[in-house]
């Protein structure tokens, strides 16, 4: 084998490398028709090609390994038990393995997270043994299973069980069809003519020694002689080094460098995909500058559109389907299959009666728009629901039934990341999951889907001539950009450790041909040390991520330390390359809006109190009527539960005609809970928590109710609904529901004492009668009453509190004294504001207090946009 050295980077080294190859086959007198050249990298096929097209030589075959193995034999078909690299298969294939093993087999049921989690190891290892084996000369594949069946075979004490499940992953491994690849071993050719970079690839270099004597080869390694390969390029690399304080700096730093680099050296420029996750934004941030891009790298299909709605599909099926997930799933059909108006309308009764499960909806309730939306719904999800354990084919069939239904199959189809998903779930061709027998259930297929779509790359179409082409840094190696910018060149992010093997040691990684730690770091060295052997080239890193301090690269290190010795100019922080462009401020004033023909016909006790607490938050959400979504998640919130509480003691006191024993009312209250929660449609495991805490608030209230009733206290009405006239509102309603109402004895007879129930904080109940004026509920309830209840003889004489049912130690009555002058005053007050409102008066935005802090309308007053906030204590 005659080896030759190439110094030359970029586009010229092509052009050196066929004037070499042309130059060796004279000298050898081989005829170059009949030889084959071999790349690195698919992507460097073109460019192989048109160089060989302009030099004055025949050209030879110009392949990949893989691209001449495929096109020298087709592959064999596959057995059932054979690797077929793709991991959602492979991963069923190993749980089918391992199921096969008596301890594997209890460990499912033991632990199912730790058999995934295994399962996904061994798919990991085989499939890398795979590829290992791929590069033993078939002649020396028994004995190299030998040797690697004698290493693996103890399979007890420490490490027994990694080393059992890798012992199962080498027998899959060995156990699978010979690969396509194999056929490189009877080939011919004239000459072999091997191109490296990045390193020896293992396959190349056994298919190269293994040749026939009277087959010549000549090896072209173009990588960085010597052993420092970073220190090799450090004279002549052009490098600066840009760094950033964080994440955001870091991403519009970079794009800032990709414009600077295409204004000043043209295209195409490399992004190197270093660390996804800020190249994602940094290819945001050009989007935004319209800059044509390639990337190379893709996505994960489960990121896109169309297999996001697959998985909402799936878990809109499921049996711990939220209302939300049916949503969502609903939201991801194309356009055709629904109306917007009728998902409008079936989002807003949702919400506003608070139905989280699917079980809880109405369809009496909704629209006829929404009902039928709703229908279509369960229609789509009936294949899925309900249909017990399948195999995949099973599953596919069932899927397909749902996409047909709601309108998906036909979507997917029609787009190209739709199309991968259909081909990485097999759900067009189902022939390659007939082998796989094992039932699921539809969490388990949920769970298969979601592997899938994760292990499987969606590649976007991408214009012909790309300004910045996003690429892995080994794929930048020999392709002629103009400048490389490479942001993510930390200790986080390049050069740290590589992650190990999931069962092996390097010993046992390096025995079975697997790339050892040793070597990964090498091979990700020379990729580093080819990007700065020709264009410019910036590296950009970061100080902090994410509130933790990153140091630089151990490469960038490692640059830094060749540049020093060989006494070149230190790579300080280079210039900013974004440009400052100076905004003047634009403060806004505080909003004052007159809308006096959007006054409502009716008020309630908050709105009346959001009115006192800011005239603009009434404006927006009362006269607007903006009001902010409702969650509809499956949890118990503390509203569900107050909700809750309110219709117990209601039930409760219904039923009580007469005081009765302790036990019996505790039994009694207890019943009512489980009726409420019943009717309610809660869960007992979501309601979990909230059981608790009635637990011990039942013994307080009863203890509490007993000695009420020692008192003399009866019990009236719960839950009134009143609606009263004040002529002070000319025409404007008040209307509220009363939590209870009690007759109490008074020093000159009954009284008729209004209860609202609250579940907050006492001392803030305490705080807020302190000063009367600030308290709006209670004495609105009272003007209710005044103006209601005496006209038909119902009420005497007023008394009102807030009844904490939340307190710690005991039920606490917090009374709001003289509520019937409150009531007066309150009701006299709104009637004058609601007369200048009336008449055109404004509605200020006050800017201060705790009205402001977690006000819905705040965006909207955009309080902190203002030319000049409030002082405070300032009145506007």
């Amino acid at each position: 084998m005659t080896k030759t050295f190439l110094e030359s980077a970029g586009g010229d080294l092509w052009s050196a490398a066929i004037a070499a190859s042309v130059h060796w086959a004279k000298e050898q007198g081989i005829g170059l028709r009949d030889a084959v050249f071999l790349v690195p990298f698919a992507q460097h096929l073109p460019l192989a090609r048109q160089a060989w097209t302009a030099a004055d030589a025949w050209m030879p075959q110009v392949e990949t390994t893989q691209t001449l193995a495929r096109s020298a034999s087709p592959p064999e078909p596959e057995a059932d038990h054979d690797i077929c690299f793709d991991a959602a298969l492979d991963g069923l294939t190993a749980r089918r393995l391992l199921r096969g093993q008596a301890a594997f087999a209890a460990w499912l049921h033991r632990d199912p997270r730790a058999f995934d989690q295994a399962a996904t190891a061994v798919t990991q290892v085989a499939q890398a043994i795979a590829r290992a084996i791929a590069a033993v000369p078939p002649a020396q594949r028994a004995a190299h299973r030998a040797s690697m069946r004698e290493m693996l075979g103890a399979v007890g004490g420490v490490g027994g069980t990694e080393r059992h499940l890798a012992r199962i992953a080498f027998e899959w491994a060995a156990a699978t069809t010979a690969p396509t690849t194999d056929v490189l071993f009877t080939l011919r050719p004239s000459a072999w003519i091997v191109v490296q970079a990045g390193g020896a690839d293992a396959l190349t270099q056994a298919v190269v020694d293994a040749a026939s004597p009277d087959c010549p080869v000549f090896w072209i390694d173009a990588d960085p002689s010597g052993d420092d390969v970073i220190r090799a390029v450090a004279p002549q690399a052009r490098v600066q080094v840009q760094v950033c304080s964080g994440f955001e700096d870091e991403a519009q730093r970079a794009a800032a460098q990709v414009l600077v680099d295409l204004s000043v050296h043209g295209a195409p420029v490399a992004l190197i995909a270093q660390d996804r996750l800020l190249v994602r934004r940094v290819r945001a941030l050009l989007g935004r500058h319209g800059v044509p891009l390639r990337d190379e790298t893709g996505w994960t299909l489960s990121t896109t559109r169309a297999g996001a709605s697959v998985g909402l599909l799936l878990r809109a099926a499921t049996a711990t389907a939220t209302v939300d997930d049916v949503l969502d799933a609903i939201k991801s059909w194309p356009a055709t299959a629904f109306d917007a108006v009728a998902v409008a309308s079936l989002e807003f009764t949702l919400r506003r009666h608070h139905w989280a499960r699917p079980t809880w909806v109405d369809p009496q309730r909704l629209s006829p728009a929404a009902a039928a939306l709703w229908e279509l719904a369960a229609q789509a999800t009936e294949p899925l629901r309900g249909a017990g354990a399948q195999n995949l084919v099973g599953w596919s069939a069932r899927a397909r039934a749902a996409m047909q239904a709601s309108g998906l199959a036909a979507s997917l189809a029609d787009d190209d990341a739709g199309r991968q998903v259909l081909s990485a779930l097999h759900l067009n061709a189902t022939s390659a999951l007939v082998s796989h027998t094992e039932t699921l259930t539809l969490a388990d297929y949920a769970r298969w889907v979601d592997s899938a779509l994760e292990q499987a790359t969606f590649v976007p179409a991408s214009p012909a001539s790309p300004a910045v082409i996003v690429i892995p840094a080994p794929r930048a190696m020999l392709r002629p950009f103009t400048a490389i910018v490479w942001p993510g060149t930390d200790e986080k992010h390049l050069g740290a450790a590589p992650s190990p093997h999931p069962l092996l040691n390097d010993a046992e990684a390096a025995a079975l041909g697997l790339p050892t730690a040793a070597e990964r770091r090498e091979r990700e060295a020379l990729a580093f040390a080819q990007a700065l052997r020709g264009v410019p080239v910036t590296l950009l890193r970061r100080t902090d991520d994410d509130g933790e301090p990153v140091s630089p690269s151990p490469l960038l290190e490692r640059l830094m330390s060749a540049r020093r010795e060989a006494g070149l100019v230190v790579l300080g922080n280079a210039p900013d390359p974004r440009t400052v462009q100076v905004t003047s401020p634009t403060p806004v004033s505080r909003p004052l809006p007159s809308a006096p023909a959007l006054l409502p016909d009716r008020l309630s006790a908050s709105a009346c109190e959001a009115l006192r607490a800011c005239p603009y938050r009434f404006f927006a959400l009362r006269m607007l009527g903006l009001q902010p979504a409702e969650e509809l998640d499956g949890e118990v919130e503390k509203r569900d539960y107050g909700t809750w509480l309110h219709e117990v003691l209601d039930r409760f006191h219904r039923a009580r005609p007469l005081p009765m024993a302790a036990q019996d009312d505790a039994r009694a209250l207890a019943e009512a809970a489980v009726a409420a929660q019943t009717e309610m449609g809660i869960p007992d495991a979501d309601f979990l928590p909230f059981a608790a805490t009635f637990e011990r608030f039942a013994p307080r209230y009863v203890d509490w109710l007993h000695g009420r009733d020692r008192e003399g206290a009866q019990w009236l009405d719960g839950e009134r609904e009143w609606t009263a006239h004040p002529e002070a509102w000319q025409g404007i309603a008040m209307h509220g529901v009363i939590d209870r109402i009690d007759s109490i004895s008074g020093g000159e007879g009954p009284v008729t004492q209004l209860i609202d129930y609250k579940t907050g904080s006492t001392t803030a109940l305490r705080d807020k009668i302190k000063q009367r004026q600030e308290d709006t509920q209670l004495p609105f309830y009272a003007a209710l009453a005044i103006e209601q209840g005496r006209r038909v003889g119902e009420i005497g004489p007023l008394d009102a509190i807030y009844l904490s049912l939340d307190d710690s130690q005991k039920i606490v009555e917090v009374r709001h004294p003289d509520v019937e002058q409150s009531a007066e005053a309150l009701v006299d007050g709104l009637g004058r504001d609601l007369a200048r409102l009336r008449g055109g008066a404004v509605l200020p935005a006050l800017g201060e207090g705790a009205a402001c802090e977690y006000c819905e309308a705040r965006g909207l007053c955009r309080r902190d946009q203002w030319a000049v906030l409030p002082a405070a204590g300032s009145t506007p």
